[in-house]
């Protein structure tokens, strides 16, 4: 399979300049936020971890390894960036246990900041925002990327970020293997990679969708989102009090996550999202037979509380993204990722 993603539409038109992310851990923070406080009491416990240039789900292990639990017993709401500096929430099921010392947990590049008790599980998707603090250095067009800043509230393709595809696109070409009839036995390599494509296939959907209709224009048959939900309708026939609602922020379009089942859009959008799934006809009969149910995600994100500031060549940026949006798909719009030299 073709993995490519130099294709995917930009809203601003691609960038001219260059810039350099996570040249340091501290360039690219983030801080969890869920949206509701640890009641302090229950059989879970809350622990506000901060990680430095590590995986969630390793440092997941080594607390399950340490509270003496099996890793099942460990959760977490959303995987945050390797590459980074990262606050976020981890639970653990500790029912009818005394805590453990947590500050005596050893692992380089963890602190366990805090640990409170809640009387329900912390599960996958269950945060509301992340907050984002970052530091572009080495900005070889400054000024076009302030002209673009001033863009970004009208909001960003909600792409899947790269990190989702692996080094080198090794999750996608991982999946493939896997759709090839490849056995993949680590679970959580599988799911990465079955996550992997279906990512991938999304951004196909929204890049197509803005390339030819843009980010405001309807379809009759358009799934709509409801904001800060998962729930989402049908809109048969697209009318003003719909136009209103959009322009309100109340509803929103989206893309479909792709698995078995009939699409549901309909009309004029099904015809388009039919089409779109011709052309990775093998891709989609894949992931269906793998399970996958279909589901929606939001089109566009929209970058909340944006502050900026630019001094030579070097840009300080901070702003709250909804639970699961990528950062880099709001930078991608600002500059071109200058390569690392690992």
């Amino acid at each position: 399979m073709n993995f490519d993603t130099s294709h995917w539409h930009y809203c601003y038109g691609k960038p001219l300049g260059t810039g350099l992310l996570k040249q340091h851990p501290e360039d690219f923070i983030v801080r969890e936020q869920l949206g509701y406080s640890p009641c302090g009491e229950g059989e879970h416990i809350y622990l506000w971890v901060r990680k430095t240039g590590l995986n969630t789900a390793n440092v997941a292990e080594q607390l399950a390894r340490f509270a003496g639990v099996h890793p099942r017993n460990v959760s977490f709401s959303g995987r945050k960036d390797k590459h980074a500096v990262t606050e976020q929430w981890i639970g653990v099921h500790l029912p009818g246990k005394q805590d453990p010392d947590w500050q005596s947990f050893a692992m380089p590049g963890v602190e366990i900041i805090k640990a409170i008790r809640h009387n329900r599980k912390l599960r996958t998707g269950t945060h509301k925002f992340n907050d984002f603090i970052l530091t572009i250095r080495e900005l070889s067009q400054p000024d076009e990327v302030a002209d673009r800043l001033n863009a970004l509230t009208a909001g960003v393709p909600n792409y899947f970020g790269e990190q989702r595809f692996g080094n080198r696109n090794g999750n996608l070409f991982l999946g493939a293997r896997l759709l090839d009839g490849e056995t993949i036995r680590d679970r959580q390599k599988r799911s990465m990679a079955i996550s992997a494509l279906r990512s991938w296939l999304f951004n196909e959907f929204v890049s197509c969708r803005l390339a030819e209709r843009g980010s405001k224009q309807a379809l009759d048959g358009d799934v709509m989102l409801l904001q800060g939900s998962n729930s989402f309708f049908c809109a048969e026939q697209w009318s003003d009090e719909l136009q209103q609602r959009l322009q309100e922020g109340d509803i929103q379009f989206s893309a479909p996550m792709w698995g078995q089942g009939e699409l549901a859009s309909r009309a004029q959008a099904l015809l388009f999202e039919s089409k779109v799934a011709g052309h990775h006809q093998a891709l989609c009969e894949g992931l269906a037979a793998l399970g996958l149910s279909q589901e929606r995600r939001a089109l566009m994100q929209y970058p909340e509380q944006l502050q900026w500031q630019i001094e030579g060549q070097q840009l300080q940026l901070s702003f709250r993204l909804q639970a699961g949006g990528f950062a880099t798909a709001v930078t991608r719009e600002l500059f071109n990722p200058t390569p690392h030299q690992d």
